[in-house]
């Protein structure tokens, strides 16, 4: 466990171009900024998405009649819906305007977390989900620490709603250098309680956090540093964050 330091610093790392199939994250971000040991290291999954080449263009997409009857109920693009469902594992819930499903990766969202904004400002192409962001994280944080000497946490950060709460938040879905999660349980709080099972997700507040300097609309941030905040650091995976499936109240039965 890294000391507090005091003060929590939440930076933006600016001057990232628009990223294209094949380029290179850690040398990209590298070059803008001067990492300190211990940072946090906010990617947001559009850019990574890209760098994947998980962009799609919807012409090329052709809707079964599943697609087509979840399009009537929500008036999406039948050819999205079928995007949707070939990201998917399991549809749990078709609304007025939106679809909760279970990602391939097992992460719980709407509209398997594609992407119609900030991918080229062309409305017919879309973004997916990171393949496997776990890995993708790891990559780049053993790139970053090869050029730069740094040992720092690389998470890849959704924007995501919640159950019971209006808005959306960010979460992380890759998670590289760190526990995601922080298990408190035996720990004394101020006065002298013993906690009993108390979970932090440190890695969705550091997600959180960022996302405060990265916006949803133009502010072209997709990349931030939180610096001076504690977590656990050693290896560690998104897939801790999600809620096994039976122990899950808020998944239709």
């Amino acid at each position: 466990m890294k000391k507090l330091t005091g003060e929590i610093r939440i930076i933006p790392v600016t001057g990232i171009p628009l990223i294209k199939e094949g380029d290179d994250l850690a040398k990209i971000i590298s070059d803008r900024i001067e990492l300190q040991e211990d940072d946090i290291l906010v990617i947001c999954e559009t850019v990574v998405s890209k760098s994947q080449g998980r962009v799609i263009n919807l012409s090329k997409i052709k809707p079964s009649s599943k697609a087509i009857e979840y399009s009537k109920k929500t008036s999406k693009d039948p050819r999205l819906v079928q995007l949707i469902l070939d990201e998917s594992k399991e549809v749990l819930k078709v609304g007025d305007s939106v679809i909760v499903v279970e990602t391939k990766e097992g992460n719980i969202c709407a509209s398997a977390g594609i992407d119609v904004s900030n991918v080229c400002g062309d409305e017919s192409i879309v973004g997916l989900l990171p393949k496997d962001p776990d890995k993708e994280a790891e990559k780049i944080r053993l790139k970053l620490k090869k050029l730069t000497g740094k040992d720092v946490a690389v998470v890849i950060s959704d924007t995501q709603g919640r159950p019971f709460r209006s808005g959306a938040i960010g979460v992380a879905i890759g998670v590289s250098g760190m526990k995601p999660l922080w298990k408190r349980a035996g720990e004394k709080d101020l006065y002298g309680y013993e906690l009993k099972s108390s979970i932090i997700a440190t890695a969705d507040e550091a997600s959180s956090a960022a996302s405060l300097l990265m916006g949803q609309a133009d502010e072209g941030i997709p990349v931030v540093i939180i610096r001076g905040a504690r977590y656990l650091k050693g290896k560690g995976s998104s897939k801790e964050l999600l809620r096994e499936k039976e122990k899950d109240l808020f998944r239709p039965k």
